[in-house]
């Protein structure tokens, strides 16, 4: 008998891709936020910039797409941070395993 080979993740469309490349290159943290009416927002702080002399503020991500993101098994949540209004949980990048080399996996298949 044949064991299950680990799936490969869905292809992820272009604004997809741009997420989890924030979400893995970010400098500063990913957090989603649940507010207590249910409402739900991913985001980050993006700190002062003094090269252009703005602000920092507070930057939005889509939602739809990162909660796509955290179906597909490629953002995970952490901790929660709990307070009266709103739950925060730390996002950051699923950890991927390597695949293994072609000789493993027919030797997992023969002797299976």
């Amino acid at each position: 008998m044949l064991r299950a080979l680990p799936r490969t993740p869905a292809p992820l469309g272009p604004g997809g891709s741009e997420v989890l490349r924030l979400i893995t290159v970010q400098r500063v943290p990913v957090c989603l936020t649940v507010h207590a009416n249910g409402r739900r927002r991913y985001g980050y702080w993006q700190p002062l910039s003094s090269g252009a002399g703005q602000g920092g503020c507070y930057v939005a991500l889509p939602t739809d797409e990162c909660d796509a993101l955290h179906a597909a098994g490629r953002i995970v949540l952490g901790d929660p941070v709990v307070d009266p209004a709103k739950t925060t949980y730390p996002v950051r990048p699923a950890l991927r395993s390597a695949p293994a080399p072609a000789s493993a996996l027919r030797q997992a298949a023969l002797t299976a």
